[in-house]
């Protein structure tokens, strides 16, 4: 008998069609589906979620025959860990399937609030040409700071290297496997950056690290970039500072309390907003569902598993 999956997340009908090969899937992407799917099928062994979405200690408690949890990408910031562990799961990852498409994107907002390209659209598109050719800033030969350099901090360090960016990072730890300059704290690294890409992992440990102090030591003629998670900015002093031109501007892709925007954050100036789409692109989806079967497959054959985090 194939082993019962739920799958808590909206998933496109080809990842869908491919768990649905070895497995029995119960699919339950909206809240009230899950909570209905959970008292419906009580012999489901493995969930599907993400980090954003998660999962409660109280859901997985329900959950009497779970085994493993696996999210979709790299995150699992809002997976109760430490239900995890006290029921005994096996929580695995999407780490690395989504790098490149996230590393791509972080680089195509840099790029695109630097030369302001949205707002630049929005003026031709009302007749003022003329009026909107004004100078804008460059990429090429600034200071990069890179909040978290892990795979994902990696590729787009990569990838700021065609542009001659003087890269330098900070995480918990100095990495000794890359010639970039390490910054001891967040607040040095955004004092001796132009830019700032946000590539750092969510959770208690991060929330609110970037704040009015960081936001000060960026500056006026500083970007701020938002790959990671919403939570790691605090909104409102973050809209302080596009008003009053603290900074010079920010690119999101991720926001705090997402999918719901404030009106405030939304009527920021220089500021451009993505849905969190970077890590979507039709190869890492792909890629992300293949990790989630392959690693299914082999829990249930008991074999190695990738990216396991608990």
């Amino acid at each position: 008998m194939r082993p019962e999956v739920m799958v808590r997340i909206p998933l496109p009908s080809a990842g869908l069609k491919l768990l649905e090969e070895d497995f029995v899937v119960h699919y339950a992407p909206s809240p009230e589906e899950f909570e209905k799917a959970i008292d419906a099928y009580p012999a489901t062994r493995a969930l599907v979620t993400n980090g954003s979405i998660g999962v409660t200690g109280d859901q997985l408690r329900r959950l009497r025959k779970l085994e493993l949890v696996h999210t979709q990408g790299v995150g699992h910031e809002n997976v109760d860990l430490a239900a995890v562990k006290e029921l005994g799961l096996i929580l695995c990852t999407g780490k690395g399937t989504n790098a490149s498409s996230v590393a791509d994107h972080a680089m195509a907002l840099l790029l695109g609030i630097a030369r302001n390209l949205s707002w630049a659209d929005r003026q031709v598109r009302n007749g003022l040409w003329l009026k909107s050719r004004g100078p804008r800033a460059l990429a090429y030969q600034k200071r990069l700071g890179i909040l978290g350099l892990g795979e994902i901090g990696l590729q787009i360090a990569e990838r700021a290297l065609g542009f001659n960016m003087e890269i330098r990072y900070h995480n918990r730890n100095k990495r000794s496997d890359v010639p970039y300059e390490y910054k001891a704290s967040p607040l040095e690294l955004a004092r001796d950056s132009d830019f700032i890409v946000i590539a750092t992992p969510g959770g208690p440990g991060t929330k609110g690290i970037v704040n009015r102090e960081f936001l000060d030591a960026l500056g006026p003629k500083g970007f701020l970039i938002n790959i990671g998670r919403g939570s790691i900015v605090d909104t409102d002093e973050l809209v302080k500072a596009l008003h009053e031109q603290r900074i010079a501007g920010a690119a999101l892709d991720v926001v705090a309390g997402e999918p719901n925007v404030t009106q405030e954050l939304l009527e920021a100036p220089n500021l451009i907003i993505t849905p969190h789409m970077a890590g979507r692109s039709p190869e890492t989806v792909s890629a992300a569902m293949q990790r989630i079967s392959n690693n299914l497959k082999a829990h249930f054959a008991n074999g190695e598993l990738v990216s396991r985090v608990a």
